[in-house]
């Protein structure tokens, strides 16, 4: 069934109102008729069965939805070069992420517009449709990796990783297999209030990055022997996460 994201200010009573883009993906491209159903979500996890009704939609019934993952993840994202974000943003929204925050890092080439950042919002919610989310992820403006590191150390529940190729660090998958020993018989989800992991640029961290982040008590992981692209590495470290988390 046809999902779309609405604003909670679009809801009166039973009734859905529908803007003009949402009217015309109904009518022109799905075309429903009268009495047809789909689902309204508010992207803040809320699921409403919803039949059409003229140029509106009219609540049947609230929706119990079991999709998201037992633990945030925060994914902090060195900016590659080109449209590779757009993929990031879509695949991490299907894989469950629930934030993510683009990072301009000491070899990152470019300085996306605001433009950009509303077509990544727009794809995130696109994604968490397709995906059957409950949550549309909540993606931040760019900001400095200094200024993302240092916010996440603030709190001491989050459980801090960073993916680096070079170096002798544990992977990530033994890293989580020690977290689930530490909680035997639990959920990963019921005892970590969030999963903040950051991967690199093409080029990956500099030393000083690195040395930044493990004083922000972040731990240095590996994601395998191979070096990812930039746009192939956030996408396996959310892979191995989100197993870890519904295993």
């Amino acid at each position: 069934m046809q999902r779309i994201t609405i604003q909670i200010s679009q809801i009166q009573e039973t009734k859905i109102l529908l803007t003009p883009q949402q009217q015309h993906y109904l009518l022109r491209v799905l075309r429903l008729q009268d009495g047809d159903k789909f689902i309204a979500m508010d992207g803040m996890g809320k699921w409403w069965l919803t039949h059409l009704k003229g140029e509106t939609g009219e609540i049947l019934e609230l929706l119990e939805v079991k999709t998201e993952l037992p633990v945030s993840i925060t994914l902090m994202v060195a900016l590659p070069k080109g449209n590779g974000f757009d993929d990031v943003v879509r695949c991490c929204t299907e894989l469950g992420v629930t934030c993510i925050v683009p990072v301009l890092s000491d070899r990152t080439l470019i300085n996306p517009s605001p433009q950009k950042l509303e077509r990544w919002r727009r794809i995130a919610a696109e994604a968490a449709e397709q995906s059957e989310r409950a949550f549309v992820p909540t993606i931040l403006e760019p900001v400095a990796f200094s200024t993302a590191v240092n916010a996440s150390a603030a709190n001491q529940r989050y459980k801090r990783y960073i993916c680096e190729a070079r170096g002798n660090y544990p992977h990530l998958t033994k890293v989580l297999n020690n977290l689930s020993g530490e909680i035997v018989g639990e959920n990963i989800g019921e005892n970590i209030g969030e999963i903040v992991i950051a991967t690199g640029p093409e080029g990956g961290w500099t030393d000083k990055e690195i040395e930044m982040a493990i004083k922000a008590k972040f731990q240095p992981v590996s994601l395998g022997c191979r070096i990812l692209r930039a746009v192939t590495a956030p996408i396996v470290a959310l892979s191995l996460i989100t197993a870890a988390c519904e295993a």
